[in-house]
């Protein structure tokens, strides 16, 4: 009887999770929806930053248009260098699942938004894609995650 007691006792001290066998917040493991939004970040960073250095270059890829929103292209392409590298810091950091880096991605993604909805002129196709891209990430970034503690 006492071993009963014993092993009772030492279930009731560990956590539900420790007992299930699943990760709880602080788990080494990361979900489905963090995974993708790390790598999307992973993605989408450096190819900002391959547009930033395009901007900087003066390259011939953006045609100057009349916009509200018109800055010089190295101006364009500095603000895409600094946001690429943001984009990537965020990646890594939800991809290593550090406890910052949900919300310095949904802040990088934001970021990465307005600044391509303000470069639509510029470059349409791909200010709209990632743009689309951009809310992904943020979904999936801000989506409610239900706890594994509880009724099952």
């Amino acid at each position: 009887m006492t071993a009963l007691y014993r092993k009772a006792a030492a279930m009731a001290a560990m956590p539900n999770e420790t007992r299930r066998g699943h990760g709880g917040p602080d788990s080494s493991e990361i979900n489905g929806a963090s995974l993708f939004a790390g790598t999307m970040l992973m993605l989408s960073g450096p190819l900002s930053i391959l547009m930033g250095a395009a901007g900087i270059a003066q390259d011939a890829v953006f045609s100057a248009s009349r916009y509200v929103y018109r800055f010089d292209l190295t101006a364009w392409g500095w603000i895409h260098l600094v946001v690429g590298v943001a984009l990537v810091i965020a990646g890594l950091g939800i991809l290593t699942n550090k406890s910052w880096g949900r919300g310095a991605g949904v802040a990088t993604a934001g970021i990465s938004l307005i600044t391509q909805f303000m470069f639509v002129p510029y470059y349409p196709a791909w200010s709209i894609f990632v743009m689309t891209l951009d809310l992904l990430i943020m979904f999936a970034l801000t989506r409610f995650h239900v706890g594994t503690s509880g009724g099952r």
